[in-house]
């Protein structure tokens, strides 16, 4: 079994410094993977990086004063912090802005044009510049909005280099017919033949020429490579090629691309056709996951939805919020989270199943046999039921982990815990503990104690920090084999259990509710408070009469200022203009008591689109200055005004 390899990738991510449950759901899964296959005997190797070329690096580094690396080596590092603190056991962090991998894309590129599958043209279209692509007007959502982000595309155009996509249509389709489990779920194929494949690929730009940010074309470095042959690319460069042959030799094919639904069509269509346009084995499955929606809507920072995954490990642990994102949601599907979920998923099945049988089990070998797991010399009938579970579960796991389907792999262990927990009460160990002959108790207390150990093996890959826990209450210091799992009775009689304290004590739902929400909410204010590096007036971008002319500003008269019920820092200001009312929410209570804002007028912006803000929507923003010390002040006009007047 020790020969056997396996190459496993998350997306190669835009750096994005707000990480949110969104981003690190994919990143915990593909780490449950690696974890169970090296126990499977697979030497594995697991991929992921950052994909950091493009305009809108460019642009937004411009904003914030600074040269585009700059601006990625700050969110790399803070990426890379998260994945620490999750104990994501990656072998490889690729960066597209890597040298190696830069002269890798220069090479693939140039491959592609001497082979006659690339050629230069013009390009004219819808292009969105947060996906950095371009789509056709029939792709187009309310004919302007494009199809994979929501937001409104623009028209761009621009000379390009376009790779021949449009002859892969029948091959990619064929790909589909004759390997049936390349494209995982099923529905991700119905969504590529119906979306894209079924009335023909286009031609598809594979440069720009309008910034500079990225890999120079290498025989004309007035264009640079499309980001998608850039990123995508990544995932050989991780592996070897161009620079360690052998490494690639050993790993490559991919056996699997994880990667999130709305990226499916650069990863089951633009990739192998490219792959087969380079002559290079394609991987052996994509699989498209679904996303964690907050309350069936997407996590968005700007919908101000956004769950971070630090609070949840600084206030709950790594592997609560683990078991939680695998066990909740189906792989393949999206999936609602909100905190009440994960509460009561953390108080009945890590509280009530795992922790609790842990608690009793421990404290029963400490009371009834002074700490000293007992040696079983009286087995009974109702014994068998649970060995026979227990030996048999990892089988069961195993075929739904060949699958990705860590939901059921981790209810599969659980049937196992509450069995666990069942057997006590139908066994009865305190009133065992009355008879004078003590074989059965202890037969009761090792078989326990023995599930337990068989317990811990099976969720290691999942959540190994938890299963180390177990076992050194238990007194276990061999290393976690898989094999393990198999056999009954490996559990050493007169091993000292370690009493410690309960691995997941239970919740005060309503309490943690608040704890966490202020844990949370202070994060978002820290990170929407990072004001960019301003170099000079210009350092934001020109806007136009017409920008501005959409922005309705008011002289507003505050009517009446009330603390947030859900928030210590926040006030709420009933505000009036004209015959309009309205609430907004506003961070400004450390520096303004209500009795100086009421019955004065302020500025505010009229039109901002509606936000909730802990549980209170707010329709508006007032408008402030703050200096260099902290010091705010909300702006007015010089002279007393009426309320309700537009500003222009």
């Amino acid at each position: 079994m020790g020969n056997k390899n396996f190459y496993i990738t998350t997306p190669i991510y835009y750096p994005n410094d707000n990480v949110h449950l969104g981003h690190t759901y994919c990143t915990v899964a593909t780490d449950a993977v690696k974890r169970f296959k090296e126990f499977q005997g697979y030497d594995v190797f697991f991929t992921t990086g950052s994909d950091e070329h493009g305009q809108k690096i460019e642009n937004t580094a411009k904003e914030k004063g600074q040269e585009p690396k700059e601006y990625v080596d700050g969110i790399v590092e803070n990426i890379k912090e998260l994945w620490d603190k999750l104990d994501i056991s990656y072998d490889s962090f690729i960066r597209s802005t890597d040298p190696k991998h830069q002269k890798n894309v220069q090479d693939i590129f140039k491959k592609l044009y001497d082979k006659g599958e690339i050629y230069k043209d013009f390009y004219e279209g819808p292009y969105c510049t947060p996906c950095e692509s371009f789509w056709s007007e029939a792709q187009l959502v309310d004919g302007v909005n494009c199809p994979d982000c929501g937001r409104p595309t623009h028209i761009e155009k621009e000379e390009a280099y376009f790779f021949k996509l449009s002859e892969y249509t029948d091959k990619i389709l064929k790909l589909y017919e004759d390997n049936p489990e390349f494209l995982q779920p099923k529905t991700r194929v119905n969504e590529m033949v119906n979306n894209f494949l079924k009335d023909g690929l286009d031609d598809l730009s594979v440069t720009r020429s309008s910034f500079d940010w990225g890999v120079k074309v290498p025989f004309d470095d007035k264009h640079v490579v499309y980001v998608w042959i850039d990123a995508l690319s990544c995932y050989l460069t991780a592996i070897g090629y161009g620079h360690d042959e052998e490494l690639f030799n050993k790993f490559w094919p991919a056996d699997v691309h994880f990667v999130g639904k709305e990226i499916v069509r650069f990863h089951a269509i633009i990739w192998p056709a490219l792959l087969m346009a380079l002559d290079i084995p394609l991987p052996k499955k994509i699989f498209g996951h679904g996303w964690i929606l907050f309350d069936n809507d997407k996590m968005s920072k700007s919908k101000g939805n956004i769950i971070y995954p630090e609070p949840i490990i600084e206030l709950y642990g790594t592997d609560a919020l683990k078991y939680f994102l695998l066990r909740e949601f189906s792989f393949g599907q999206d999936g609602s989270f909100n905190m009440d979920k994960f509460f009561n998923r953390f108080n009945s099945d890590l509280a009530n199943d795992l922790g609790n049988l842990v608690s009793r089990t421990v404290s029963m070998i400490s009371k009834y046999n002074d700490g000293v797991i007992p040696e079983p010399t009286n087995p009974a009938p109702i014994d068998e039921e649970l060995k026979e579970m227990a030996v048999n579960t990892l089988e069961q796991v195993e075929k739904y982990m060949e699958n990705f389907d860590f939901s059921n792999a981790l209810e599969t262990i659980w049937k196992l815990i509450r069995r666990s927990n069942k057997y006590v009460d139908e066994t009865e160990p305190w009133v065992l503990a009355k008879d004078e002959d003590k074989s059965r108790l202890n037969t009761v207390l090792y078989n326990l104690a023995e599930s337990l150990r068989i317990v811990s093996v099976l969720v290691y890959p999942f959540m190994h920090v938890t299963s180390d826990k177990i076992r050194k209450q238990l007194g276990v210091e061999e290393a976690v084999e898989l094999e393990q799992a198999k056999t009954w009775g490996l559990l050493k009689s007169g091993n000292k259990v370690n009493k410690s304290e309960i691995i997941f004590p239970r919740l005060d739902i309503a309490k943690e509710l608040v704890r966490f929400d202020d844990a949370n909410t202070a994060l978002i204010e820290s990170r929407a408070g990072d004001a960019p590096v301003l170099t000079d007036e210009k350092s934001k971008p020109d806007v136009t009469i017409d920008d501005f002319a959409k922005m309705d500003l008011r002289v507003a008269k505050v009517l009446k200022v009330e603390d947030h019920p859900n928030a210590d820092r926040l006030y709420l200001l009933h505000v009036k203009m004209g015959k309009i009312q309205k609430t907004v929410v506003s961070s400004i209570k450390e520096h303004y008591k209500p009795e100086e804002l009421e019955g004065k007028n302020i500025l505010l912006l009229n039109n901002l689109k509606p936000h909730n803000f802990r549980g209170i929507e707010s329709a508006g923003m007032v408008l402030a200055a703050e200096d260099e010390d902290g010091n705010l002040s909300l702006c007015t006009t010089i002279s007393e005004m009426e309320d309700g007047l537009t500003l222009s």
